[in-house]
């Protein structure tokens, strides 16, 4: 009674890292700083000194890199946060770039 062994051998596949994208926040005249800061909270899960911090960031420069993260993420990121913008009466811009 023989027992015969086969080994099956995989190629090995590199994976690579998904291209990381810079969510960017855009300062307007209209969008309250208390919108600004509750969106952070909300959808990228900043505690509230951090929300604040980065909210006079964007206000004081024009703008800021609120999160960077895999596309895909980055941009269903973008999307919630411009929907909450614009259920609540604000112009808010939401901008993706490239991480370099």
């Amino acid at each position: 009674m023989g027992t015969d062994t086969v080994v099956k051998t995989r190629p090995m596949v590199a994976v690579k890292e998904p291209p990381l994208f810079k969510v960017i926040y855009v300062n307007d005249e209209v969008t309250t700083m208390e919108f600004v800061i509750a969106s952070l909270i909300e959808i990228f899960n900043y505690i509230h000194s951090d929300a604040e911090e980065v909210t006079m960031k964007i206000h004081s420069d024009g703008f800021a890199v609120v999160a960077v993260l895999p596309y895909e993420i980055a941009e269903q990121k973008g999307i919630e946060a411009s929907v909450m913008a614009k259920r609540n009466g604000f112009p808010l811009v939401v901008k993706l770039e490239a991480d370099e």
